[in-house]
């Protein structure tokens, strides 16, 4: 019997990997998190297959997307990394790195923690919604609205509201696994 998954996660076995394994599981960790608003950003105008399939070297060119490292990076680092073709070679989401590694380090200090900051939005508990057919999920919301205008407030870039709910998803402050997927784990995080 064929597994049950979301429709968007049938297209190859790396989509199939990261939505069984990854997708909507919530996150608390602040880099994590920190690396997983960096690959929403690098994601914009692209698919999350083209993502899924440069995981490896924009992990590897970036210092797995950490805030301690890449808060350093320098304009040489930057012209570096636009060489590697293992990456997206955007220079508006290269810079947009380092950036929000400032800007991280200053919602740390203010909240505590980036994970205090980012759950607080949902009151540190999963949105768990019920759609039947991926037609039905938003691109974005109005909470989705509302932490993008506070990110850009902080500072942030490439941080739109559609990169937030995708974010919001990928890190499982919003379950929007369909009703009838097998990995819908409500109740079971």
């Amino acid at each position: 019997m064929e597994t049950k998954r979301c429709d968007w996660a049938n297209q190859s076995l790396l989509e199939q990997k990261y939505h069984d394994e990854k997708w909507g599981i919530p996150i608390f960790d602040d880099k994590e998190l920190f690396k997983m608003l960096c690959l929403e950003g690098m994601q914009a105008g692209l698919s999350w297959s083209t993502i899924l399939q440069k995981m490896e070297g924009l992990c590897k060119a970036f210092d797995n997307f950490d805030p301690d490292i890449v808060v350093n990076y320098d304009e040489d680092k930057e012209a570096e990394l636009l060489q590697n073709k293992e990456i997206i070679r955007n220079r508006l989401k290269v810079k947009s790195v380092a950036n929000n590694a400032k800007a991280y380090f200053k919602i740390c200090e203010e909240f505590g923690s980036f994970s205090d900051y980012l759950w607080g939005f949902v009151n540190h508990t999963p949105i768990i919604n019920s759609w039947k057919s991926i037609t039905e999920v938003p691109a974005k919301t109005e909470l989705s609205d509302e932490i993008s205008k506070d990110l850009k407030k902080r500072g942030f870039k490439f941080i739109g509201s559609t990169i937030i709910y995708a974010f919001m998803q990928s890190v499982g402050m919003v379950n929007d696994h369909l009703l009838d997927c097998e990995f819908r784990r409500v109740g079971k995080n």
